[in-house]
């Protein structure tokens, strides 16, 4: 696979873009607008107009500083950056996803600069935290021992999340997350998935629409019955919590252990079928090398994070 050059200044591509594909089009006559308010839902521009507002909004809002260190990219870097980096999580080499980890972070600061955009910033740092991951998987210690590990990474995770505090949001959320895993049957230390994908922050939303605490497309959510539009129900905790049980409790059934059922939750049923009869495996750990790297990180990464918050990993 191509790597991805590091750039002097970094380009900052996914904030703009997630900016972008959530703002409404200015005329060409008028300046941009401001940012809406998070309970604006606004229809997306039409893709060929996506670089310019994306280039109105970075020139309007970034202040000098940003501009100093982040350039915003050109139409080639634009149009192949997004596709390159979902290759990358959807990929097998850790060392091709960790190149992105300056765009990432170039993202991440251009992200938090711009008024409304918060609920993005959070979504982009959870997947920073993945980039930086694949670095440190890529050039793994020595193994201490020729057992290998139940769970790859896991002892990567645990350096990483050690020292680090939970969320802001955790004590007021943690209790009725819980509950609503436990009332769909899950194992209750299960709703510490929140965490890993939104930051525990009950809007956070990605560019490809997945939206709350357990970060659901519109169509999982409405499957769940929820609602997706005036209001958004993936912002309401107990709802979504309940929706991602119920989603975790069908996997569980049809893979038959937890590890398998995140994966899936993560990539897919149909990823995890091929992965599975393509390694002629049947546990996560057999599997995992056929899976795309963002799962293989994702899965240990959601047991560590139990295991710090909670003093020991789920069974």
């Amino acid at each position: 696979m191509t790597r991805i050059g590091v750039l002097a200044r970094p380009v900052v591509v996914v904030a703009i873009m997630a900016v972008a594909l959530t703002s409404p089009a200015p005329a060409a006559d008028q300046p941009p607008p401001a940012p809406p308010p998070k309970s604006a839902e606004p229809a997306p521009p039409p893709p060929d107009q996506l670089y310019d507002l994306g280039k109105a909004l970075f020139d309007q809002y970034a202040p000098p500083q940003i501009k100093e260190q982040f350039e915003f990219p050109s139409r080639e870097q634009w149009d192949g950056f997004a596709a390159k980096l979902q290759q990358a999580l959807n990929g097998e080499s850790f060392d091709d996803l960790a190149a992105y980890e300056p765009q990432a972070r170039a993202a991440l600061a251009a992200l938090r600069t711009i008024p409304g955009y918060e609920d993005y910033a959070d979504w982009l740092q959870e997947r920073l935290d993945l980039i930086q991951a694949a670095g440190e998987a890529a050039h793994p210690p020595p193994a201490p021992g020729p057992v290998p590990p139940a769970l790859p990474y896991y002892d990567l995770w645990l350096r990483r999340l050690r020292d680090r505090p939970a969320p802001a949001g955790a004590a007021a959320l943690m209790p009725e997350l819980r509950a609503a895993f436990a009332a769909e049957g899950v194992p209750p230390d299960f709703a510490w998935l929140a965490e890993v994908e939104s930051g525990l922050n009950p809007r956070a939303r990605s560019p490809a629409g997945a939206r709350g605490l357990f970060q659901l497309m519109p169509q999982t959510a409405e499957a769940a019955g929820l609602s997706t539009f005036l209001p958004d129900e993936r912002t309401d905790p107990e709802k979504s919590a309940r929706a991602a049980a119920q989603l975790l409790q069908r996997l569980h059934r049809r893979f038959g252990d937890w590890p398998l059922a995140l994966a899936a939750y993560n990539a897919g049923e149909g990823r995890v079928d091929r992965a599975l009869a393509a390694r002629h495996a049947r546990t996560f750990a057999g599997a995992a090398p056929a899976l795309p790297v963002e799962t293989r990180l994702y899965v240990p990464k959601v047991y560590a994070t139990i295991a710090v918050r909670t003093g020991a990993p789920p069974r």
